[in-house]
């Protein structure tokens, strides 16, 4: 297993023992404060191809933005290392770079990127996490593209003007849990609100979920965002965690979704209908921060973030 930490080294798990030495050929990372080396994903014909895919922080604390990579990696170290996107407009400060990544049975690969941050973080004037409605801006947006980085022809906005053609929906805050149905094929998300109002969401090509002009969080600081809960043209969350959990990590297993909580320190177990709405949830205690949660193999694979974080393995 190929784990990344967030400082900018990334490790291999094999036999269920870590190697010593982090792998090397990583390009230079600002990690500080929410940034540094985040998700990871092996190209679908990684077999073939050897290609692995990375994103992380690019940048310093003036001006810094979310990058995806790709690279070959031969089971010691990453070569031919090609940035396929980076998102256009810098930023200040270390927060909401996202970012996860999700590959779709056709291909394609989805790329959660975060909204930017919270006030008084601000882009050419105005707070920066309004630019998760703009549709020009890669901030606070799920996009979609080809391996090389393209965008698909059948991408949603790929023929409209003055929209970034790469795009695949928005309104989004921090996006830290992607994860594929394996039957249904349907994409699933769980989001961080501010000050609660974390959601889960059941992703649809196109449409507009409303942050921020739509939340159940407050300001950290108290007051509301937005008096709006729900607003035509924009799509609700399946499910909304009013108490905070910092939802981080997300995958199903078994029929059952799981979702990571880094507040909460545990895994959410929902169970979802048919028609997409949520049955029940029960929490399975983990006692650190779960920042991913990946199934394979029968088991749950749970990796914490804390000092002395872990790699667990769960059969629920």
């Amino acid at each position: 297993m190929l784990i990344t930490e967030r400082a900018g080294r990334l490790r291999l798990v094999r036999n269920g023992q870590l190697d010593p030495q982090p792998i090397a050929g990583l390009p230079a990372i600002f990690a500080r404060g929410q940034g540094g080396l985040l998700d990871i994903a092996l190209h679908p014909n990684f077999t073939q191809n050897r290609l692995i895919y990375f994103s992380y922080s690019q940048g310093d604390i003036s001006a810094n933005r979310t990058v995806v990579a790709r690279a070959v990696f031969d089971g010691k170290k990453l070569s031919q290392v090609q940035e396929i996107m980076a998102v256009d407009q810098l930023k200040p400060d270390a927060q909401h770079f996202g970012s996860r990544l999700l590959w779709l049975p056709d291909g394609t690969l989805l790329m959660a990127i975060g909204d930017g941050g919270n006030p008084p973080v601000s882009l050419n004037g105005q707070l920066i996490r309004l630019q998760a409605q703009n549709k020009r801006s890669q901030l606070g947006k799920i996009l979609r593209v080809n391996d090389d980085g393209s965008a698909p022809k059948d991408n949603p906005f790929i023929n409209q003007r003055d929209v970034d053609p790469r795009l695949f929906s928005y309104g989004h805050r921090n996006i830290q849990g992607l994860a594929l149905h394996p039957q249904t094929k349907q994409i699933w998300s769980t989001e961080h609100g501010a000050r609660g109002g974390d959601e889960l969401n059941l992703i649809i090509a196109g449409q507009n979920f409303g942050w921020p002009l739509v939340t159940h969080s407050r300001e950290y600081f108290g007051p509301e965002i937005s008096p709006h809960r729900s607003l035509a043209g924009m799509i609700d969350p399946v499910l909304v965690w009013q108490n905070a959990i910092a939802p981080s990590g997300l995958a199903w297993h078994n029929g059952k979704l799981y979702a990571g909580g880094l507040v909460s320190q545990d895994i959410k177990q929902i169970e979802i209908s048919p028609q997409g709405t949520v049955i029940q949830q029960t929490s399975i205690p983990i006692g650190q921060r779960v920042r991913d949660v990946r199934s394979r193999d029968g088991w749950l694979y749970v990796l914490t973030d804390s000092p002395n974080g872990q790699l667990l393995r769960l059969r629920p």
